[in-house]
């Protein structure tokens, strides 16, 4: 969860703030309440500030006061262990043990790297004579008394969110020390912090082999590989931790998770559901439950029980933004205006956290949408999506870069002199694109076709290029794709077979099989080398109505071009660029589908697309509405209804609001058809 961003402190603030921790240290208790108060009328929600205050009161026995100012220190910061180690402090105060272990718990689940707080536990747990938990306690205050310090350290910086000075710190000692496993984990949990998956896999694969029967680590393994859609591998990980530990409500909360990542969405509410059972009905991880067995639901095409599961999540969350966003997302579902009071009081709510903000903004926006109130709509979208983009680290320079290389390096005299090269299987389906171009709808298509399997979005292909990437990739001077022109056939061929094999798991006997990952039409050339015999398809959309789709939907992850109309159009534009590049190199390849002429004229684009395929024509990929299978995009309810024009202009309504969108496509308004 993200905190909320305290204003900046002036010089002259921290230094008295400097000066409160010395009143503290010298016992002066009521000069640093004194000084305390009267800063914190400067910056109310300053960290600092607030825990000095809450300390200082403590110290002067105000334990009342002191809990108080921990209470509103909670509202601009949940996620600051040393607010409930403070807390804990003052139940110790007030001799009430209970709670006190309850913040205390709180305090180390943010930041295991306390050994105070674990003493202070160990402490309690023997005083109501809870062995086995004042025996846990006491390992860990050994296990971090022989942690290295500045591992320790750095461990705390990572903890309180300081990523800079935590990576900083430990890839220092582990220059200085070599490998050392809790180093490499601490390293490892940074890279997941900061998305950078591939690094994190290694490492913890590496530390793993140094310490097999660390359970924290491998369920931090577990976790990458999960994040990395590896779903198989992850399932062997937890099938581990499952045979020591079988009712780990974490561990089997994992392995719904996975099995749902493998596409079966049966299973996977049935695991969640006994997750669920076994967890706090009031807690927030029941909402998370709820929300789970939800997602389900709706990608199985149950959605009235879908719509009940998100309610309940809502139920136990009030401002679970996440649960409105999903209703709102099911396209299908109408706001009630006692719903929409509620949304709009618990946006405005000043302690609600950024992601459940974000949330409810687009839940908002296509609430008043829905009620063809377009400029109250127009304003929770824009709002929605400059709080996303604010907390994203897209970078749009690095997409660009990637362009020009691939249109440096895969040209048509490259390709010609490795023709034949890669997997021979014909067995692929690419759909390509951007999101909201009707790659969905393209994809329930072909799915209603006999020999045709529809999976998913696959991350097989980026995966691909994150590895020849390599490890810890330097982007000034990118390893890929110039790569590719320094690989042999062998390796494209094992690169296609590996695809094929890894997909396997998708699949149920079909002969061919649909990959709809959007972002792949930016490796259409390690596509081709590695299965040249692929059908490629590309998904195109007006670029008003399908740009504007992109700022009015709010992904689940990835996708970060979207939260701003600048970066969205300088994405369509290099899309465009890298598709007239594909069409030139690979020219008669690749079958451009525009979702317009699908929607004024279906049973000839479904012939269309056959043709291209090789698939003779069947009367049920015109009635794709009535196929019945798993679809997890956020079209899902929108493809399962018969095909309608009143989607199409559905920006003009927002047409007002939309001329720096139209300024900053440009010519792509023309050149989207060419």
């Amino acid at each position: 969860m993200t905190e909320t961003r305290q204003p900046e402190a002036s010089v002259g603030a921290e230094i008295e703030v400097q000066r409160i921790r010395s009143l503290l240290k010298e016992q002066r208790f009521a000069e640093a309440i004194s000084a305390a108060t009267s800063l914190r009328k400067a910056y109310p929600e300053n960290r600092d500030v607030l825990y000095l205050l809450a300390l200082g009161q403590r110290q002067n026995r105000q334990i009342a006061d002191a809990l108080a100012t921990l209470a509103d220190m909670e509202r601009y910061h949940p996620n600051a262990s040393v607010l409930y180690q403070e807390r804990g402090h003052c139940h110790v105060a007030l001799k009430d043990a209970q709670h006190a272990i309850e913040a205390y718990e709180q305090a180390i689940r943010i930041n295991p790297a306390l050994p105070a707080t674990w003493g202070m536990l160990e402490g309690l747990y023997k005083m109501i004579g809870q062995q086995e938990h004042r025996e846990a306690a006491a390992a860990h205050v050994q296990k971090l008394k022989s942690m290295p310090p500045d591992v320790l350290s750095a461990t705390g910086l990572f903890c309180e969110g300081d990523l800079v000075g935590a990576e900083n710190l430990i890839r220092a000692f582990l220059l200085s020390h070599g490998d050392h496993v809790e180093a490499m984990r601490l390293l490892a949990r940074i890279g997941v912090a900061r998305e950078i998956l591939d690094d994190a896999e290694i490492l913890l694969s590496a530390a793993l082999e140094m310490a097999p029967n660390y359970i924290e680590l491998r369920r931090d393994y577990a976790c990458v590989l999960l994040d990395r859609h590896k779903h198989v591998d992850c399932l062997k990980q937890l099938n581990l931790l499952l045979a020591k530990d079988p009712t780990n409500i974490d561990y089997r909360t994992l392995q719904a998770t996975a099995t749902v990542g493998l596409g079966d969405h049966e299973a996977g509410v049935i695991g969640f559901s006994a997750v669920l059972a076994d967890t706090d009905p009031r807690s927030r991880a029941a909402a998370d439950l709820h929300l789970s067995i939800a997602h389900s639901l709706k990608t199985l095409g149950r959605r009235p029980e879908a719509v009940v599961a998100y309610k309940k999540a809502i139920e136990v969350r009030p401002n679970f933004g996440d649960a409105y966003w999903s209703l709102a997302n099911l396209k299908t579902y109408q706001f009630s205006v006692e719903e929409i009071a509620q949304l709009a009081a618990a946006e405005a709510d000043p302690a609600i956290a950024a992601i459940d903000r974000y949330h409810l903004c687009f839940a908002l926006g296509k609430a008043h949408e829905d009620r063809k109130a377009y400029e109250t709509s127009f304003h929770y979208y824009e709002r929605g999506n400059a709080l996303k983009r604010a907390e994203s680290r897209y970078r749009p320079d690095l997409l660009e870069q990637n362009t020009a290389l691939q249109m440096a390096t895969c040209t048509r005299e490259f390709f010609a002199a490795r023709a034949g090269w890669g997997a021979t299987s014909n067995e692929p389906i690419f759909i390509l694109g951007l999101p909201r171009a009707g790659s969905t709808l393209l994809e329930q298509i072909l799915a209603s076709h006999s020999q045709v399997e529809g999976t998913q979005e696959l991350a097989n292909i980026p995966r691909a290029a994150l590895d020849l990437q390599g490890y810890n990739p330097d982007y000034s001077n990118p390893r890929y794709p110039a790569c590719l022109a320094k690989m042999s056939a062998d390796e494209f061929l094992a690169l296609g077979e590996k695809f094929l094999t890894d997909t396997q798991i998708y699949r149920t006997g079909k002969v061919f099989f649909i990959d709809k990952m959007p972002n792949n039409f930016r490796h259409i050339g390690l596509i081709h080398l590695m299965l040249p015999n692929a059908k490629i398809i590309d998904a195109r959309r007006e670029p008003m109505a399908c740009c504007f789709g992109n700022l009015k939907q709010l992904f689940a992850r990835g996708q970060e071009f979207c939260y701003s109309v600048d970066d969205i159009a300088r994405y369509y534009r290099t899309y465009l660029e890298l598709m007239t590049h594909w069409s030139e190199a690979l020219p008669g390849r690749i079958l451009r589908v525009h979702h317009e002429d699908v929607v004024d004229d279906l049973e000839g684009s479904v012939r269309r697309i056959l043709d291209y395929c090789g698939l003779p024509f069947e009367q049920g990929c015109v009635e794709f509405h009535k196929t019945e299978r798993s679809i997890r995009t956020a079209s899902s309810e929108q493809v399962r209804q018969p095909i309608y024009r009143e989607g199409m202009d559905l920006w003009r309504h927002y047409e007002p609001w939309l001329g720096p969108l139209r300024e900053a496509l440009g010519d792509a308004l023309e050149r989207y058809r060419d």
